[in-house]
């Protein structure tokens, strides 16, 4: 694999997952909570997915937040955060105690 391939495969899994069809610029938006609804919105209404809706939607969350490491500001990494909250609030998880 070229080098260049290989540093942008999470991009295209982001750009084309096959199990979300993501809006265009979700992970850069400024509200956490309109984050978690568009997240909310592609997972419910995809049917690719292999899991429950909210385990595919947080399983894209965490996978850009864990791809994009020290790349993100720390603003926007507290920004996707609140955005797993948010999400939990959505579909009415509670978030595990710690």
């Amino acid at each position: 694999m070229a080098t260049g391939a290989r540093k942008r495969w999470s991009q295209k899994v982001t750009e084309k997952s096959n199990a979300l069809d993501l809006d265009n610029g979700v992970f850069s938006k400024d509200n956490p909570r309109s984050i978690a609804r568009s997240l909310k919105r592609s997972a419910d209404r995809s049917r690719r997915r292999k899991s429950d809706p909210f385990r595919s939607a947080m399983s894209m969350l965490t996978f850009y937040l864990n791809r994009a490491g020290k790349k993100l500001s720390k603003t926007q990494r507290n920004r996707l955060e609140a955005a797993k909250e948010e999400l939990r609030d959505l579909y009415g998880k509670r978030h595990p105690a710690a």
